[in-house]
């Protein structure tokens, strides 16, 4: 069944537009009504990144939890990761996320945690859409139930140290030049402070949001910066982070970007040197590099893939028992510290590995050598393009030409009317070929 507000991360629309006061007021008031579940007063923590759209919805869901009885926590610019971990560590019945990750300003979105610190379920999320469309005026809290709402401080302390204590206790980084873009956005201060603490010559840049500044020309979607930032100061690596800094992308010291599926391998080949690696194995998705794939298996760990999607991801980890999971665009999820991908925290992970083995970044990164992968789409009117025979049939031939030596991914966004169709393989030439058979003959069927 289709779902009207939620999407594969929260809520999530243009701000004042789809996303509006008054949505999130009722989304509010929905979950607060669902997560109302006994005789004592519950408490939700609510934190944003720093979009200026963020003050409104800030304040919509104040009034809507408070309308129904729930006492609100408000906690700033944090990052994602940190409103699951406080949600936990506070003993919260709800956590709120504001953001929309790495999409520009004017978009915004709402991400809810449970009290475990997970993000919702698809069947939680139903329960609450079915309330945001009903009358809720019968079930607001009396003039004498209604929620306080008061700034908790001592948050970002809180986080930081945190971090740390994913590290050994005597790890430090003295010697070590980071550079670290924090995008403008929710991790502006907790990622240099958290940096600094552990002993490294910290530069910073995107930390200085203004409301409309986030994700624009920096981040981990646009590397660019970071990396003529890195070659100029000659730092050792560079850390970019997204909007609500729940991914990471590194940057070696020549400035060439590091990607999800390197830094995972990072992770996982140091945990199994560690005796931590659970499963001796990872999750990613089916978006990761078949060159990861063939990577981890000399080195004894399994590969196992999801949709596309850091949720699916965590679905799969948590139902086998992973403890390391992500995605190619640099969600890293370590389940041993947190509920959600962690920007920060797999960052120094990979430093506290660069920093043990005393070489260059761009050679304790460099895992393997990536499959060529060509990515192209198809926009579709209407219909179901993937059912037509024609296309079926080029299909087909696609798999069959590529065999042992690659594989053909398509796959129909879950956002927009668009065929995604990525191939990869050992020969450029022949992966171009097949993917280019396959959009011809789609773009003729959606035509």
């Amino acid at each position: 069944m289709s779902r009207k507000y939620f999407g594969t991360d929260g809520v999530r629309g243009r701000a004042n537009a789809t996303l509006t006061a008054d949505l999130a007021l009722r989304v509010g008031m929905a979950a607060g009504l669902i997560f109302q579940r006994g005789e004592y007063r519950h408490r939700v923590v609510i934190g944003k990144d720093t979009r200026l759209s963020g003050y409104m919805i800030e304040n919509a869901l104040v009034a809507g939890f408070t309308s129904v009885g729930m006492d609100v926590l408000l906690l700033g610019p944090v990052p994602t990761p940190a409103v699951g971990m406080l949600t936990r560590s506070m003993r919260a019945d709800l956590g709120v996320m504001i953001s929309a990750s790495h999409n520009p300003f004017d978009d915004n979105g709402i991400k809810l945690f449970g009290p475990d610190g997970f993000k919702l379920s698809d069947e939680v999320e139903r329960e609450i859409e079915e309330l945001i469309d009903e009358d809720m005026a019968k079930r607001l809290a009396k003039p004498a139930e209604i929620g306080r709402a008061k700034r908790l401080e001592g948050v970002h302390a809180r986080y930081i140290e945190y971090a740390k204590r994913t590290l050994p206790r005597d790890q430090t980084f003295d010697g070590i030049r980071v550079v670290v873009d924090c995008a403008n956005g929710a991790g502006y201060k907790v990622a240099p402070e958290a940096l600094w603490e552990l002993g490294a010559d910290v530069v910073s840049i995107g930390v200085e949001p203004d409301g409309m500044n986030i994700n624009r020309d920096v981040g981990s979607t646009s590397p660019a910066a970071l990396s003529a930032k890195v070659r100029e100061v000659r730092a050792d690596i560079g850390i970019a982070l997204d909007g609500d800094a729940d991914r990471v992308i590194i940057v070696d010291e020549k400035g060439h970007v590091v990607d999800g599926d390197q830094l995972m391998a990072v992770v996982a080949e140091s945990f199994k040197e560690d005796g931590r690696l659970a499963r001796s194995g990872l999750v990613a998705t089916v978006m990761s590099n078949l060159g990861l794939e063939r990577h981890l298996a000399g080195e004894g760990i399994s590969l196992a893939r999801t949709a596309v999607g850091d949720r699916y991801v965590l679905e799969r980890m948590r139902a086998d028992g992973y403890n390391v999971g992500g995605e190619q665009s640099g969600h890293i999820i370590l389940s041993d510290y947190s509920t959600t991908g962690d920007g920060l925290v797999a960052a120094l992970q990979v430093l506290a590995v660069v920093a043990r083995r005393g070489k260059p970044v761009s050679e304790v990164c460099h895992r393997f050598d990536p499959l060529p992968q060509i990515l192209k789409n198809v926009r579709y009117a209407c219909g179901r393009p993937l059912e037509d025979e024609k296309v079926k049939i080029v299909i087909a031939d696609a798999e069959r030409r590529l065999a042992n030596h690659g594989r053909l991914l398509i796959r129909p966004s879950g956002t927009e009317p668009v065929i995604r169709v990525m191939g990869e393989g050992d020969d450029r030439d022949l992966v171009e070929n097949v993917v280019d058979d396959v959009i011809d003959v789609l773009q003729k069927v959606a035509a």
